[in-house]
C-alpha cells in the first residue's frame, strides 16, 4: 500500500487521509479555495483545493477523514497535492486508523509491559503509590497508550509519549551505575511522570492541539498538580522529601531557567540534572532520526528544526 509521501511528482493519488489543518482563502477571480495539511501514517503534505463550494467548505473540517483524488506537484521545491475531487469518508469506507496517523514502530503492549516492570521495580512505597495511581487511572492510562510526546518536535506520533518514557527508562538503567549520587527511585519515577501533564496539555492523539489549560499552565505544572492530587488522595504529606524531589525533577527537566525552555526552577540535585540531559538526548536523537529517515536517497544534508541547523548523512 502506498501512502501520501510515497507518491512522486506527476503521480495521481487516490487515497484516504486525515485533515490536520485547514485555511480558507480567496483567489484573484474571487472564488474560494482551501489550503490543507493532510496526513497519513507516512507523514503530512500540503494540499490545495480550488473553487470550494460553501457546502464543501463546511464539510471538510480539521480531524475529518477524507477521500481525495489528487495530483502531486512541486511548489517551491516541495511536493504538494492539487485536489481534483474530494469527499468526507463514511463508516462504510471502513478506513483503518493505523493507516491515517504515524505510529511508534514498537507495539503498545510491549511498551506497556516495560513500563509496568519499571513501576514494579520501585522500592519506595511512596513513589510506587504515586506512579501506580497515575498510570492506572483509566483516563490517564488510555491517553498514555495513544498520545504523542508533542505536536512537532519529537515522538510526535501515536503512543509516542509511551515510547519516549520507555526509552528514557532504558537509558537511565544503563547510566545509573556510573553515578551513585543519583536517587534511582526518583529518577525512575521522573522518567515515567515528567511529561504526564502532556496528556492534558494536548487535545487528542489524532490531530493534537494545545488545550486552554495547556497553554495557560503548561505540562510541567500540570504534572506536578497531578502528583499533589494523588498525594492528597493517599494521605502522603506534600512535604515528604521524595515527593519534593520528584516534583523538583519534573519542574526543572527543561534545563536551567536562564535558557528560557520552560523550566519553573533550575535543577538542584544530581538526579534532576541527570534526568534533564537524558531527556535532551532522547528527544533530540528521536527528532534527528526522523529527519534522516525522511530524507531522499540523493540528499546528503537536511535541516533539523530540533537543532536549528542542517545535519549530515554522509557517514
Amino acid at each position: 500500500m502506498k501512502y501520501l509521501l510515497d507518491y512522486q511528482e506527476g503521480e495521481r493519488v487516490v487515497t484516504y487521509c486525515l485533515v490536520k489543518s485547514k485555511e480558507a482563502g480567496v483567489a484573484s477571480n474571487q472564488s474560494e479555495y482551501l489550503n490543507l495539511e493532510l496526513g497519513d501514517r507516512s507523514g503530512t503534505i500540503s494540499a490545495k483545493l480550488w473553487d470550494v463550494t460553501p457546502e464543501l467548505k463546511d464539510e471538510i473540517q480539521v480531524k475529518a477523514v477524507i477521500k481525495i483524488d489528487a495530483t502531486v506537484q512541486s511548489y517551491r521545491g516541495k511536493k504538494q497535492l492539487v485536489i481534483q475531487r474530494v469527499r468526507v469518508a463514511t463508516a462504510a469506507d471502513e478506513v483503518a486508523m493505523e493507516t491515517l496517523i504515524p505510529m511508534s514502530a514498537v507495539p503498545v503492549d510491549e511498551l506497556w509491559q516495560k513500563l509496568t516492570e519499571a513501576v514494579n521495580s520501585l522500592k519506595s512505597p511512596t513513589l510506587k503509590t504515586i506512579v501506580t495511581e497515575a498510570i492506572e487511572d483509566p483516563e490517564t492510562s488510555g491517553r498514555l497508550r495513544s498520545f504523542p510526546a508533542g505536536v512537532r518536535m519529537h515522538h510526535q506520533y501515536y503512543h509516542g509519549l509511551l515510547e519516549h518514557i520507555v526509552s528514557l527508562l532504558a537509558a537511565a538503567e544503563r547510566l545509573m551505575p556510573l553515578y551513585p549520587l543519583v536517587d534511582r527511585d526518583v529518577l525512575i519515577a521522573t522518567c515515567i511522570l515528567h511529561d504526564i501533564g502532556k496528556l492534558y496539555e494536548l487535545s487528542d492523539p489524532i490531530a493534537p492541539e494545545y488545550t486552554t489549560p495547556g497553554q495557560l499552565i503548561g505540562h510541567l505544572v500540570m504534572g506536578v498538580e497531578m502528583v499533589s492530587g494523588i498525594c492528597r488522595k493517599h494521605g502522603i504529606p506534600l512535604g515528604d522529601a521524595e515527593v519534593l524531589h520528584l516534583k523538583h525533577c519534573i519542574l526543572s527537566h527543561h534545563g536551567d531557567i536562564e535558557n528560557g525552555w520552560g523550566s519553573a526552577v533550575s535543577g538542584k540535585t544530581p538526579t534532576a540534572l541527570l534526568f534533564h540531559y537524558l531527556d535532551m538526548i532522547d528527544s533530540k536523537m528521536n527528532a534527528l532520526g526522523q529527519t534522516l529517515t525522511e530524507m531522499k536517497e540523493e540528499e546528503e544534508w537536511a535541516y533539523s528544526a530540533v537543532v536549528k541547523r542542517k545535519i549530515w548523512r554522509g557517514y
